[in-house]
């Protein structure tokens, strides 16, 4: 692989790990472990087996946890600790030609989980003012949808799945800013008198 695609895969796998951790991981390393791509030497440990099996169940368990209002917020605050620091490594391997991670991409890599998981946990904290289930199961959906593609992207097209990612973040932001909106509007309103006591 050449310099630009190395450098979208890191960008993106970093993008990815913010949103799913445990089946970014998983995708990649299955990848490498198939032969559908040839990792970078510092990626090659997504490859072990006993990292495809973690990373697997684990992202089963985020699959379900993630469906449930409430319990996906929760899910989302204890794993701030793991998407970033993972999105920070992923990042660095990708661009590792000897396996030596650089410190300016585990800086970029970590900017770019921070920033993907921002946005997927901003939006839920927003989607969970809403009583019903469904916006929530839709959003988890879609965030599951739009990892395994990107993920399928970036094994073929790093350049476009880089590009994908942009713009789904770009859509991402804008509707966080719209659901903002309509929540500072709902708080806004004012509350209906009581009526008097005869």
């Amino acid at each position: 692989m050449t310099d630009a695609p190395l450098f979208a895969l890191g960008l993106v796998l970093a993008w990815l790990a913010g949103v799913r951790v445990y089946l970014t991981v998983f995708g990649i390393g299955l990848a490498g472990a198939l032969g559908w791509m040839e990792l970078p030497p510092a990626l090659e440990v997504t490859q072990s087996p006993w990292v495809l099996g973690v990373a697997g169940v684990l992202a089963v368990v985020e699959f379900f946890a993630d469906k449930f209002p409430g319990v996906d917020s929760i899910w989302d605050l204890l794993h701030t600790l793991l998407r970033v620091p993972v999105g920070a490594f992923l990042a660095a391997a990708a661009l590792s030609p000897d396996g030596h991670l650089g410190a300016g991409a585990l800086a970029t890599g970590a900017g770019i989980a921070f920033a993907s998981h921002g946005l997927k946990s901003g939006t839920r904290a927003l989607l969970n003012t809403s009583p019903e289930p469904v916006t929530n199961w839709t959003a988890s959906a879609g965030e599951d949808a739009a990892t395994l593609g990107v993920l399928a992207l970036v094994l073929t097209h790093p350049v476009a799945a880089l590009g994908l990612a942009l713009l789904l973040t770009l859509v991402v932001v804008l509707a966080l800013l719209w659901l903002w909106r309509r929540v500072r509007r709902l708080l806004r309103r004012p509350t209906p008198a009581a009526p008097a006591a005869r």
